[in-house]
């Protein structure tokens, strides 16, 4: 390597990383039994000091203890690969520089450099320390004939024997593979071979290694029966979209099944783990799990400390008014991270108090109205379901030889007392019918169900009036046959009443499709619809495409995060006897139920506007805005997202049409080919074989096909995820329990609810303590991060290098700007009054900006909570 000191001439280099915090996530999670608030407190002043006393000897610490080589990218050794230069150490600690973001240390690195070496395109990076560090980036000034260069890393390293292979970072340049240096094609496929491991052992913490498997890590048979739960994927019974493999071992009763993780693997770098506050929200929910709901259980249960009814609606409200006092030392016992400081107050109160929701910070009881009832299917927090109907009476897709008849009985002279004079024909042939319905989802499951709960299978009918409002005009109850399936559903049909004791009777039935609905949202527009489809592309992405692909710069920004929840989510939220079998109505048959809908799932229909005509509330017009009518003009979730995905997709085309100048170029991209290949065939391998799927033969296909990822993970998850507690916060708005069917007349039930139907609707719907559990956890996942990063921004100025994409990327960010005036413009419009409705809670959740908190807006990069 003698061609490395010649001349004499030296390259200045800066290196910016963060130590390793002494406040990990381990020591979150590992809190010991004398109280998680007192061991925080410890902790971060034990870290305080630390890293008071810790810059004077960051240069002692990483001295030698870390080495770059640097590769070249145009010159070659004698086996046409990049030369490899020599072995240089990280040397001085740096001042703090203005550029760098919180707990991140810049040093100095310099390179001896010679002529003969050429231009360097990566470097491979080795690591003599005990501990890791997380690696921002690397920065080469001066380099002679090209100036400065950058490597943008955001990756944990350890010590190098932690490795097979030296760790590789590349140069912020795009490369397509054909285009890619010859110097460079050895590192770059070396890289992904890393990335994609053999398929073999279990992961371990250090491991950055992307790879499949099913949902097999939900239950625990070894338990008991009660925690068994079967295999989501690789059935046609049960088919799934694949998860991050993690190799544990099988369970003892079901070698099928593997045991369910103390720690959840997480390829490395999806796991930041350097006190990152969006790390604060997700393992808030891991502290809430394992620390704070068996105090509310010993709270209600144990301590008999308050009934586990509300008494009436003023005590419900009492949540956020005044708060529940807690008894003497109970919040001594709870952990006051940053996701949960405003739930558990520490002013000497001893409060359990929750910030208002939206929902009724002006009005106390708008939420009972129709009007809302029917506005929050088009702008509340679950408004990608509702369909117009098309025929009368609706029929169902469950299979008439097991089910028998599911279609619907409601009569056209129950539908014509509410349609204002018209008849049913003339209602449907002028697309003034909707209907919510969730009668095949929930009805094969409702037996099961029914024995430790009380629902229905649910149908609601809408009518567009001409003051352009949806109202309900009647609602269908479903249930099984008690002779068997085979009879078909047992139906009564509810009428809309303000009056009496039938107001008391349509406000329960209200009530029972809503819980069908919050389940629904949970389960699959919010866990399947965005979180599970989205991880298979996370993984085929990491597995096939170089970080010196163009299409994963693009990507790769709407991934981050979403790995790592989906595995807390498998440990915490979906798994059996976690918050969302505790709190939701399915309970047990929660995720097997998402299972059956994934049956349907159609990859392309997740775009908005195919989305929005499948569900006949858009109809296709050439000459309209978007190639679109919409058949109902006020509706605010289908107004505003268009706006944003029409954003998102000429981004796209505008990126993509920098690399690729015809359609031969996509068809012969041997990463992109292979990329696309995998995320189909082993990431949704359940639906391979479907006629739906893009080939990726064109331009138009990869646009399509990147437009829909990125929309999914951002718009989509933004729609559905931040409106939760707003809506979902005030329980009696959004239950998600039900627990006694309707009373029927001369019963005892029945009496009582003549007597007192707020009684009648708190003993239906979700108790206290499931009402403490479901708000907890949704007041955290409707909060944004302090460092999130929102669609139109990217958390490094340096991303690429292509001065072409910064300019069509500010293009899009500019464009993100003028649409978020324009919703602000429509929130002012009182003609508009889908857009706030009774509550008056204007239409902000496709907002693409938004502070830190509870703010009910923003639109992130990425599914990251």
């Amino acid at each position: 390597m003698s061609f490395l000191f010649n001349k004499g001439q030296k390259i200045k280099g800066t290196v910016v990383l963060m130590p390793k915090n002494v406040l990990d996530f381990n020591t979150i999670s590992s809190i010991p039994n004398g109280g998680v608030a007192g061991a925080f407190d410890g902790l971060l002043g034990t870290a305080t000091d630390l890293l008071g006393h810790a810059v004077d000897d960051l240069t002692a610490i990483f001295s030698r203890q870390i080495s770059l080589k640097l590769i070249s990218a145009t010159k070659t050794d004698a086996n046409g690969n990049g030369k490899i230069g020599k072995e240089t150490y990280v040397e001085n600690h740096l001042p703090t520089l203005p550029t760098l973001g919180a707990r991140q240390e810049a040093f100095d690195i310099h390179f001896d450099y010679d002529a003969e070496f050429g231009i360097p395109a990566a470097f491979y990076l080795r690591s003599y320390m005990q501990t890791e560090f997380f690696l921002v980036s690397v920065t080469l000034e001066d380099v002679p004939n090209h100036g400065t260069i950058h490597f943008v890393c955001n990756s944990w390293v350890y010590n190098f024997k932690n490795y097979k292979k030296d760790r590789i970072f590349f140069i912020n340049n795009v490369f397509l593979p054909s285009e890619t240096p010859a110097s460079l094609l050895k590192y770059r496929k070396e890289e992904l071979q890393n990335l994609r491991g053999d398929g073999t052992g279990e992961r371990k913490e250090y491991d950055r290694i992307y790879d499949y498997d099913v949902y097999n890590d939900l239950g625990n048979p070894d338990r008991g029966e009660k925690y068994s739960r079967p295999i989501l994927g690789g059935s046609s019974t049960h088919p799934y979209p694949r998860r991050v493999r993690t190799g544990r071992k099988p369970t003892k009763k079901d070698p099928k099944s593997e045991t369910p993780p103390t720690e959840t693997y997480v390829p490395r770098d999806e796991n930041f783990g350097h006190l990152k506050s969006s790390d604060f929200l997700i393992y808030g929910i891991k502290s809430l799990s394992q620390n704070v709901l068996p105090l509310f259980e010993s709270l209600i249960f144990d301590l008999d400390f308050t009934p586990n009814e509300f008494d009436s609606f003023d005590e419900v409200r009492e949540l956020y008014e005044g708060g529940v006092k807690l008894p003497t030392d109970m919040l001594s016992k709870i952990s006051p991270l940053p996701a949960l400081k405003e739930i558990f107050r520490t002013d000497g109160e001893q409060t359990l108090k929750f910030p208002p929701p939206h929902v009724i910070r002006v009005s106390k009881s708008a939420w009972m109205t129709d009007e809302e009832f029917a506005r929050e299917m088009l702008a509340g927090v679950n408004p990608c379901v509702i369909r117009r109907l098309q025929e009368f009476p609706p029929q169902s897709t469950l299979d008439a030889t097991i089910y028998g008849d599911q279609n619907s009985k409601v009569s056209k002279q129950e539908m014509e007392t509410n349609l204002d004079g018209l008849t049913v024909e003339q209602a449907l042939n002028g697309n003034r019918l909707f209907i919510l319905d969730y009668h095949d989802a929930f009805m094969p499951y409702l037996e099961r169900i029914n024995k430790i709960a009380k629902a229905y299978a649910t149908r609601t009918f809408l009518f567009l009036s001409d003051n352009a409002k949806l109202k309900p005009v009647a609602i269908e109850l479903s249930l099984p046959h008690p002779s068997g399936d085979q009879y078909g559903a047992v139906s009564k049909v509810i009428l809309p009443a303000s009056e009496g004791v039938e107001s008391t009777i349509w406000l329960l039935a209200k009530a029972h499709v809503i819980v069908n609905d919050s389940c629904y949202h949970q389960l699959m527009s919010h866990w399947l619809n965005t979180h599970a489809v989205i991880e298979p592309f996370a993984i085929a992405t990491n597995r096939n495409l170089s970080v010196l692909h163009p299409i994963s710069k693009l990507l790769h920004p709407h991934y981050r995060d979403t790995i790592n929840i989906n595995g807390l989510a498998r440990q915490a939220l979906i798994n059996a006897g976690g918050i969302i079998e505790q709190s939701f109505l399915p309970g047990p048959n929660s995720i097997e139920m998402s299972s059956a809908v994934y049956k349907n799932w159609v990859f392309t229909d997740q775009a908005l506007p195919a989305d929005l005509v499948k569900r006949g509330l858009a109809i296709q017009d050439p000459s309209s805005p978007y190639g679109l009518n919409l058949v109902i003009k006020d509706y605010p979730y289908a107004v505003d997202g268009l706006e944003i995905w029409d954003a998102i997709k000429t981004w796209v085309q505008d990126y993509v049409s920098l690399y690729y100048p015809s359609d031969e170029a996509v068809k012969k991209d041997s990463e992109l080919q292979a990329w696309w290949k995998e995320a189909v065939e082993r990431g949704h391998e359940d639906l391979k074989d479907k006629p739906w799927w893009p080939k990726m033969q064109s331009i138009q296909e990869l646009i399509q096909c990147c437009s829909i990822i990125i929309w999914t993970a951002s718009a989509l998850h933004a729609a559905v995820n931040f409106g939760q507690y707003p809506y979902g916060g005030y329980i009696l708005n959004r239950p998600t329990l039900s627990r006694r069917l309707i009373p029927e007349k001369g019963t005892k039930d029945y009496d009582e609810m003549v007597k007192n139907p707020q009684k009648a609707y708190l003993g239906t719907i979700t108790p206290k303590y499931q009402t403490l559990v479901d708000l907890s956890v949704i007041e955290i996942l409707s909060r944004h991060a302090s460092d999130e990063v929102y669609l139109g921004q990217r958390d490094n100025p340096n991303w690429t290098s292509d001065s072409r994409a910064i300019q069509a990327f500010n293009k899009f960010g500019s464009k993100l700007a003028e649409i978020e005036g324009k919703i602000q413009e429509r929130n002012k419009d009182s003609s508009l009054s889908n857009r706030f409705g009774p509550v008056e809670v204007p239409y902000t959740l496709l907002v693409p900006s938004s502070t830190e908190g509870l703010t009910f807006r923003g639109i992130p990069n990425s599914i990251s909570i």
